[in-house]
């Protein structure tokens, strides 16, 4: 009875039929709304933003390029910029005769006292060369002390470059040789351990060079008056100097856009007084402008621009010096062999050190 009920009420319910093909219509209706006020602005938004940034670097190349070559039109040079007056060369010995090493002068308290520092890992290959260039540097031996500072996890690699330290340390070197119990923070780490060093409380200005890089025997002659001379000057940089750029097409576009970063990028930030960053090494910095910057920090992979950073925020100036170069054993990381080192480097590349600033 009850089951009769119901059916008779449901066919008293009219039948609905539903029609799909206006449903789809207004389905289109509606993405077609969605995409003219919502997706159509956006991508032209983006697409404005983008010219408007392919414009700005066009200017900014344009600006870069204008500077440097008005620079080399009219003679510019940092020595006129900057007061720059050469440290009395008789109070120092020619560091480049193995056998003699280093020697003082009477007149050495001229010099200030500068830290060598070369920080190293597994450098089998080239440690020799960067130490021997290190201790051939023309600088009284009472003012000059080369740190090297070794993180690396090979033993023999280790009993080698403690072996070479021994041998410049014999010859009369001031040489120090320091490794530490943790690889923390990695080169910023080992910066930052060495110097907390009592002997580097002596020393005005660090020299820093990667175990890869040999400078000339005068280096120190040719920067550390900018900053003697200058004491609103936190960093001196120099250019770097590939022997294998010739080896093959892609170390020869290599050398290109490394030789555009220095001769125009940071040249031309050098002329304006504006910012430029650190490479890492091939400079020289002032120990009291890292101080009062905060030190070496490993939160960030790219320790270098990081401490250029910071330093320029409190009001530090820097120095390009173009005419000094110091040569690098080879632009290895970028060939095809040493792809996997280059990955690991793109990768440390993208952690921007700007992040440490927005989240402390």
């Amino acid at each position: 009875m009850a089951a009769a009920a119901a059916a008779g009420v449901w066919a008293e319910v009219p039948a609905v039929r539903v029609d799909w093909a206006a449903v789809a219509a207004q389905c289109a209706w509606a993405g077609a709304q969605a995409r003219a006020f919502l997706v159509v602005p956006g991508i032209r938004l983006l697409v404005l933003l983008s010219l408007a940034m392919t414009v700005m670097i066009l200017l900014e190349k344009l600006f870069v390029a204008a500077v440097c070559y008005a620079a080399k039109a009219f003679g510019h040079r940092p020595e006129r910029r900057y007061q720059w007056r050469p440290i009395a060369a008789s109070a120092c010995n020619t560091g480049g005769d193995e056998e003699a090493g280093l020697g003082g002068g009477g007149g050495s308290a001229a010099f200030p006292v500068v830290l060598v520092q070369i920080p190293m890992y597994n450098e089998r290959e080239v440690y020799k060369l960067s130490i021997g260039a290190a201790c051939a540097l023309e600088w009284p031996a009472d003012r000059v002390v080369i740190q090297v500072l070794d993180d690396s996890t090979d033993p023999v690699v280790k009993d080698l470059v403690e072996i070479e330290c021994q041998r410049w340390k014999g010859k009369g070197v001031n040489i120090k040789y320091e490794v530490r119990g943790n690889r923390k923070g990695y080169k910023a780490g080992a910066l930052k351990e060495g110097l907390k060093h009592d002997y580097v409380h002596e020393c005005e200005f660090i020299a820093m060079f990667d175990a890869d890089f040999q400078p000339e025997s005068d280096f120190l002659l040719r920067t550390v008056p900018f900053l003697v001379h200058n004491p609103d000057i936190a960093l001196v940089q120099t250019r770097w100097k590939f022997v294998n750029s010739d080896e093959c097409l892609l170390t020869r576009f290599q050398e290109m856009s490394l030789d555009y970063h220095f001769k125009f990028e940071q040249e031309a930030g050098s002329i304006v007084y504006s910012f430029f960053g650190f490479n890492g090494t091939a400079g020289v910095w002032r120990i009291s402008a890292i101080d009062d910057a905060g030190g070496w920090k490993d939160r960030t992979t790219v320790e270098d621009m990081d401490l250029a950073v910071r330093t320029a925020l409190k009001g530090w100036k820097f120095v390009y010096v173009g005419a000094v170069k110091v040569s690098q054993k080879e632009i290895f990381f970028y060939l095809p062999a040493h792809f996997s080192v280059r990955k690991n480097e793109t990768r440390q590349d993208t952690n921007l050190t700007m992040l440490g600033y927005v989240f402390g």
